[in-house]
């Protein structure tokens, strides 16, 4: 039987970002393709509103890319109206990218 822990997904991924408007586009790229599949479960639309969900996000959407080993979330309305209309620099994407690799994720050892 394998141990199980837990790490921050900064360790098996690594992330690009973008604004458009009020929306931020959020991409998680694996680090080795051995951890794709655990991100494909791990990190989720689900996971990832409620993540977010102190930002009041209208919609979450994920698209993955196999080929890359990589997925791309679209998250409406978290962005305090856009970056050229928000007072706070903080709700920037990269910024919510960092946040986003702060997602613990459950591996196993084995």
């Amino acid at each position: 039987m394998s141990a199980s822990r837990t790490v921050l997904l900064h360790t098996l991924a690594h992330g690009r970002t973008g604004d458009k408007g009020n929306r931020s586009s959020i991409s998680v790229i694996a680090y080795d393709a051995v951890h794709w599949p655990l991100l494909v479960e791990q990190v989720t639309e689900a996971r990832v509103a409620q993540l977010f969900a102190f930002r009041r996000p209208r919609a979450v959407k994920r698209y993955l890319l196999p080929q890359l080993c990589a997925m791309n979330f679209v998250i409406d309305d978290v962005l305090d109206g856009g970056v050229n209309g928000a007072l706070n620099l903080d709700a920037h994407g990269k910024t919510l990218a960092s946040l986003l690799l702060t997602l613990p994720i459950p591996i196993s050892d084995p």
